[in-house]
C-alpha cells in the first residue's frame, strides 16, 4: 500500500504524536509498504521534499510548545502527494497539517482514517487562560462531532479515548489501537553503563543516589508540581536512602517549576536537563531508578510504557487510562495526590530487590502487546477494510 501520514509535529520533535507517527511510518515501511510523511518544517520558510517526507512552513505557536501552523493547502506539496498516489490517507492531528489531509483525501478519492492523539479540553485554557472554560470545552466537543464526519475510520490509542469519543457524541465506530512501541531500543540489555554514568557525572548525580525521572514535555496539564510537592513531603519525613529528581525534557512551565522547586527548597535535589532528542531518551530512562508522572490527560501513556520496556519501575498518578498497563504492586504502583506521592514513592524505595525484579518482569509482560509487530497488524486490518469501503 501507499500511505501518506499527515501531522502537525514529527521528529526530532518530542512529543507522544511525533513518536507514534514515527513509529507507524517504520513499522509500515519495514513491512514493504510505501510511507510518505506530510508535516511542518521547523528548519526554514521552504517546503522542503526528502526521501518519505514533505515539510511545510508555517507559523510558529509560541504559547503551544512552539508547534507550527502552516497554511490549509500547499500547492508543492499538494502536487508530490498526488504523484505518491496514496490508497490511505491518516491523519494524526486536528489542525493545519490535518485540514490538509483531509482536503487531499477528498480530491484524490482515496481512503481516510483519523487517530484521535490529543485531549484538545484539557489544552483550552491556552488560549482562554482559564476564562469561559466551560464555553471552551463546549467548542472543541463540536468541532471534533463535526470532524469525524469525514474520515472512513477513527482509531483511538485507548479504551479512555474510545469512551470520551462515545461521551462528546461521536457514534463513528472507534477502533482502539494502542501506539506500538520499539521496545529493543529501550531494552535493559542495550543499556551502555559507561555512558549511563557519565551521565549521571554529567548532571552531579551521585553513583549512591536513586533517581526518579520524570520525562515529556514540561507543561501545566503533565502536573509535575504535584510531583515536586510530593517529593518535597518524601524528604521532609526523613529519606531512606539518597534520592534525586530529574525533570527531562522541555515546556512552557519550565520556569514556573524551576521557581517552585525553589520555593520548596529543592535546587539541590531537582535537576532540570532541557530538552534531549527523541534518540536519546532511552539513556535517561536508563540512568532512572523509577520512573514518576502525575499526568492524567494522556491518551495512552508512551512514556509509561517505554519506562516499563527499559525495566524501571513506575509510578503513575492514577487514571483509568492505564488501568491494565499498569496493576498497582504488580507491574508498576499508583498514586492519587501529593501527599500519596511521598507514602509510595518511600514504599517503592523500600522493596527489596527480589520484589523489584518480579515487578520489573511483570511490566515487561504487560506492555508486550504494545509491540510494533502488534501495532502493525491492528492497523492494516484498518486500512484493509477502509480500502475495501472505498474500491
Amino acid at each position: 500500500m501507499n500511505i501518506a501520514l499527515f501531522t502537525d509535529t514529527y521528529l526530532p520533535e518530542i512529543n507522544g504524536v511525533a513518536t507514534s507517527t514515527d513509529n507507524l511510518a517504520t513499522t509500515l515501511r519495514a513491512h514493504g509498504h510505501k510511507v510518505l510523511v506530510v508535516t511542518t518544517n521547523p528548519f526554514s520558510n521552504e517546503v522542503t521534499f526528502e526521501e518519505g517526507l514533505i515539510r511545510i512552513p508555517g507559523i510558529q505557536m509560541k504559547m503551544y510548545y512552539g508547534y507550527r501552523f502552516a497554511r490549509f493547502y500547499n500547492e508543492a506539496a499538494a502536487k508530490c502527494i498526488e504523484r505518491f498516489h496514496p490508497d490511505v490517507i491518516h491523519v494524526q492531528t486536528d489542525f493545519s497539517i490535518g485540514f490538509f489531509g483531509m482536503f487531499m483525501s477528498r480530491k484524490l478519492h482515496c481512503a481516510t482514517v483519523y487517530t484521535f492523539h490529543t485531549m484538545m479540553e484539557d489544552y483550552a485554557y491556552y488560549v482562554t487562560k482559564g476564562h469561559f472554560d466551560r464555553v471552551a470545552r463546549h467548542l472543541v466537543r463540536g468541532f471534533f462531532r463535526e470532524r469525524t464526519t469525514h474520515f472512513d475510520a477513527i482509531v483511538a490509542p485507548s479504551e479512555k479515548i474510545q469512551d470520551y469519543l462515545r461521551v462528546v457524541g461521536i457514534d463513528a465506530i472507534v477502533y482502539v489501537i494502542p501506539t506500538g512501541i520499539d521496545f529493543d531500543r529501550f531494552a535493559i540489555q542495550k543499556e551502555d553503563k559507561k555512558e549511563t554514568r557519565a551521565l549521571k557525572a554529567k548532571f552531579g548525580i551521585l553513583p549512591n543516589e536513586f533517581v526518579i525521572l520524570s520525562l515529556g514535555r514540561v507543561a501545566k496539564e503533565k502536573s509535575i508540581d504535584v510531583l515536586l510537592r510530593g517529593y518535597r513531603r518524601f524528604l521532609d519525613r526523613g529519606e531512606p536512602v539518597p534520592t534525586r529528581f530529574v525533570i527531562t525534557g522541555w515546556g512552557p512551565a519550565e520556569k514556573e517549576l524551576k521557581d517552585l522547586s525553589h520555593t520548596l527548597g529543592l535546587e539541590n535535589k531537582v535537576v532540570f536537563t532541557g530538552k534531549v532528542s527523541q534518540n536519546e531518551t532511552q539513556k535517561y530512562y536508563h540512568l532512572a531508578d523509577c520512573f514518576a508522572s502525575a499526568s492524567i490527560t494522556e491518551t495512552q501513556g508512551l512514556t509509561f510504557m517505554e519506562a516499563m520496556a527499559a525495566s524501571v519501575l513506575t509510578l503513575a498518578r492514577y487514571d483509568d487510562n492505564l488501568v491494565g498497563t499498569i496493576q498497582d504492586g504488580k507491574t508498576g504502583f499508583f498514586f492519587f495526590d501529593e501527599h500519596d506521592f511521598s507514602d509510595k514513592l518511600n514504599h517503592v524505595i523500600a522493596l527489596d530487590g527480589a520484589s523489584k525484579e518480579r515487578v520489573r518482569k511483570n511490566a515487561l509482560s504487560a506492555v508486550d502487546i504494545y509491540s510494533l509487530e502488534h501495532f502493525y497488524e491492528n492497523i492494516m486490518e484498518v486500512y484493509t477494510r477502509v480500502c475495501r469501503q472505498n474500491w
